[in-house]
């Protein structure tokens, strides 16, 4: 049999056990697949005081860092669960997918229903993201290049935290902060709600503030919005109307549906044997590489521009002129040479000459304020 064949079986192979399996048995397959000579993870630590604010950290392995680089593009992705349930070990492949590619992918845990209804899973995830922000040089990553990314429900708070401004706000951070924004499947203009849970994670006075689309004001950082045409959980209009308010408020925004895939399998093809099924790493990392690299050239244009503004330091010196040309000069004596004497030859110094001896008034000499 072909190896491509191979390939294609073996991965049809474990889409149909994730579709059959779903939850934590699908996923515990993917992540028994994992390479992991691709990464490097540090494990369980802490951005908060509850036991579910922890985040765990997969670094690339062996993969150099890009040459004239502040650092690796760093990915805070969010998982999705109904925002009832979820557990960041679930998406070690998420994490090894990223690292794969070269970035720094930080995947944390975060309050759920009924511990904790909208919208404290919002301030958690904020909280996530100023933890990533203020640790990425410690995992060889770029604090000024940050994307959130997410699935389902967690696309909805990686888009909530990029629309909405005050979350990230109440962490001394704001959109500006953020380089990026990745959603797949998720609901971003969800109303009315009819699922009776769901009415409690939502609270009534709270729900127009849970949409996202809501929100959008044309300062949103640029946005890879995915959705699969096969999709009966998380309804691909979402996507498509959140980017058409994005549009025509001025933002930048791509938008992909793929093919022959669901709503689990749009997350699950980042798995190395699912990757068959749809193009979603592969997507995802070119904008994430643009993106950065868009980012960077702004960067560099606005120190550029900033020390072009910049005063000088160093106060520019009057010509001395020589003998001759002092000589020639039509008022002799009102002309010095370097050490105050007149051409004339009277070694009289004038009394506005101490301007030119390096007294506190020189301009050679006055230190720059």
């Amino acid at each position: 049999m072909p190896r491509r064949l191979l390939t294609l079986t073996a991965a049809l192979g474990f889409g149909l056990t994730l579709a059959t399996l779903g939850g934590c048995s699908g996923t515990a397959l993917l992540n028994a697949s994992v390479p992991h000579r691709t990464f490097r993870a540090s494990t369980a630590i802490p951005y908060g005081p509850d036991a579910r604010q922890k985040l765990d950290v997969y670094e690339p392995d062996h993969v150099a860092t890009p040459a004239a680089s502040h650092g690796r593009p760093v990915v805070v992705f969010f998982y999705g669960g109904s925002w009832q349930n979820g557990n960041r070990g679930d998406y070690l492949f998420a994490g090894e997918a990223l690292a794969s590619r070269g970035f720094v992918a930080v995947l944390p845990d975060y309050r759920t229903w009924p511990d904790a209804p909208f919208p404290a899973f919002m301030d958690d995830a904020a909280a996530a993201v100023r933890w990533a922000r203020d640790h990425a040089a410690e995992f060889d990553g770029d604090p000024s290049r940050i994307f959130l990314m997410g699935h389902s429900a967690g696309a909805h708070i990686a888009v909530l935290l990029a629309t909405d401004g005050h979350y990230l706000g109440a962490q001394q951070m704001s959109k500006r902060d953020l380089c990026g924004v990745i959603g797949l499947a998720g609901p971003y203009d969800f109303l009315p709600l009819t699922d009776p849970v769901l009415k409690e994670v939502f609270p009534a006075p709270l729900r127009a503030a849970s949409q996202p689309i809501n929100f959008v004001s044309g300062d949103e950082p640029p946005m890879f919005l995915a959705a699969g045409k096969r999709d009966t959980t998380v309804d691909p209009g979402n996507t498509d109307r959140l980017a058409a308010k994005l549009r025509a408020a001025g933002d930048s925004v791509e938008v992909k549906h793929y093919p022959l895939v669901g709503h689990a399998l749009l997350v699950a093809a980042l798995a190395a044997p699912l990757r068959v099924f749809a193009p979603v790493l592969a997507d995802s990392a070119r904008f994430i590489d643009s993106s950065a690299a868009a980012r960077e050239a702004e960067q560099h244009h606005d120190d550029s521009q900033t020390a072009a503004a910049a005063p000088s330091n160093v106060y520019p010196l009057r010509p001395v002129k020589t003998d001759a040309a002092l000589a020639q000069s039509s008022s002799p004596s009102k002309c010095l040479r370097n050490d105050g004497a007149r051409v004339d030859g009277s070694s009289q110094m004038p009394k506005n000459a101490r301007a030119n001896t390096g007294s506190s008034n020189s301009p050679v000499s006055r230190s720059p304020e």
